[in-house]
């Protein structure tokens, strides 16, 4: 099952794209936003379902260098 992640932007606390993840992505994980700009993920934040959903929300935290 594919996790759909939110990125969001360390500095701004701004979300800067959704992404589709094969597997949960790890703390560390390094990945290419939609402008090409190569990140490596701060921190990972799983929350809780939405009362009677099954899917919860991720956040993957990154600082960008061309903001």
């Amino acid at each position: 099952m594919a996790i759909i992640a939110t990125i969001m932007n360390t500095a701004t606390g701004q979300p800067i794209q959704k992404m589709t993840f094969g597997r949960m992505p790890k703390p560390w994980a390094t990945f290419n936003l939609e402008t090409g700009e190569r990140v490596t993920a701060d921190r990972v934040h799983v929350g809780k379902p939405a009362p009677g959903k099954f899917i919860a929300p991720v956040e993957v935290w990154v600082t960008p260098k061309s903001d």
